[in-house]
């Protein structure tokens, strides 16, 4: 058995719209944007939300927190005891979630063993963080979830199935499914379809799983040596999946009654290969640094020359743009032979540091007095599995994986405390 299994699902007996009024977006986006966080209260009105059961963290810093998790608790319990759920036993949900775009990402949403992730750098677990996970990130965020009633994922882990034997053989009967939610998503976020797999469809889609867990395999596939299988790379909701695991931990320490439930945290899987997944670049702006010490300092340390061969990425600095190739590489990704100079340099020396997607913000924002610029090349799909296995983990703000409204929804529930 893999790390992924079936659970016992929660959804709101609600029509489809109610289910517009209840599905609201991850609480890590629109952080910089209370306004759409407003306008989506707006919509949710006083008809039952996900937004009741949520912290946004765009109110995360705030004063009121506390008093917020206590009314999240409250409305946790209120909407289990009046009954809102129909709960789905031991069973996997695909979903189709149509992106504002018009591109189709499909998922199984299902249990995964929180004893087989280890989000430490290095790793051999089955379940592996993708970026760097912040520890000081995870005690605000247990403050959420240790006396909740109910989990909403809005985690998305990524397989490595090429073949596509996983999902898309389901993806291909989803229409002759029964569905249990089809729904619009509110403020541009597309459409979103789900159906309860039958025993057969879930056993083979387990089976699959299983399949891809073979360790010879997986040893012949990455060009490896008796390594151990990473199945499962985080894609989205890190530092959600590592506080349920801190909560995990911390109820097993006390011997809870609630720990084997706490064992197990709601996901969504998606194919890494889905053609909706894009993997977008996230650059680089230095400001208030002295240009030429930082430009000696990589150049030392990366042996930087003119060119664009091998690991390569663009400098722009006094207004004119360069390309230069790494010719000392330690990590298996460019961005990842960049941020480790960058981050000891800004260590030790003056200088601030800011991630943009867009590469015309990043030639304006270097167009200031002690500023530069560094464009990286996009992360393929083929690179990520590799570089986890290699390097541990991927520096922190290596790639975005879709805009913030094709971001997952929350719409699943799962009890997490008896």
């Amino acid at each position: 058995m893999t790390a992924f299994s079936t659970a016992d699902i929660l959804l709101p007996k609600l029509d489809s719209e109610g289910m517009t009024k209840w599905s609201v977006v991850a609480c890590d986006q629109y952080t910089g944007e209370p306004e759409y966080w407003a306008k989506t209260a707006e919509i949710a009105g006083n008809s039952p939300s996900a937004l009741n059961l949520i912290l946004p963290e765009v109110y995360l810093e705030q004063p009121n927190a506390e008093q917020r998790i206590k009314a999240i608790n409250a409305a946790m319990d209120r909407y289990l005891s009046d009954g809102l759920f129909e709960e789905h036993k031991n069973c996997l949900i695909i979903t189709k979630r149509t992106q504002a775009d018009g591109r189709v990402r499909t998922g199984l949403v299902g249990a995964i063993d929180l004893e087989q992730y280890d989000y430490s750098k290095g790793s051999s677990s089955q379940v592996r963080a993708t970026e760097a996970t912040v520890a000081s990130r995870i005690p605000p965020r247990v403050k959420i979830r240790k006396d909740a009633a109910l989990e909403l994922p809005h985690i998305m882990i990524l397989i490595d199935d090429e073949k596509k034997t996983v999902i898309e053989p389901l993806e291909a009967k989803m229409d002759c499914m029964a569905k249990v939610y089809d729904f619009e998503l509110m403020q541009n976020g597309g459409h979103l379809e789900g159906a309860v797999l039958s025993e057969e469809d879930a056993a083979a889609a387990l089976a699959a799983l299983d399949k891809l867990a073979d360790r010879e395999a997986f040893n012949k596939r990455y060009g490896l040596d008796n390594e151990e299988v990473l199945l499962y790379a985080m894609g989205d909701g890190n530092h959600s999946l590592a506080t349920a695991k801190e909560c995990y931990e911390q109820k097993k320490r006390e011997g809870s009654p609630d720990a084997e439930l706490a064992r197990y945290a709601l996901v969504e899987i998606v194919n890494l290969h889905s053609p909706a997944l894009e993997f977008e670049a996230i650059h680089r702006i230095i400001t208030e640094v002295d240009t030429e010490k930082l430009m000696s300092a990589l150049t030392d340390a990366l042996g930087l020359v003119k060119g664009a061969e091998g690991q390569s990425f663009t400098v722009i600095l006094n207004g004119k743009e360069e390309q230069y190739s790494v010719t000392k590489p330690c990590s298996n990704l460019t961005v990842g032979s960049l941020q480790s100079v960058l981050d000891s340099y800004l260590a030790e020396n003056a200088g601030k540091i800011d991630y943009i997607h867009g590469e015309d913000v990043v030639r304006n924002l270097a167009a200031a007095d002690g500023a530069i610029g560094f464009l990286l090349p996009s992360m393929t799909k083929a690179e990520l599995f590799p570089t986890v296995i290699k390097d541990g983990a991927l520096p922190r703000k290596t790639f975005s994986m879709g805009h913030a409204n094709d971001k997952r929804f929350y719409c699943e529930a799962r009890k997490i405390r008896v």
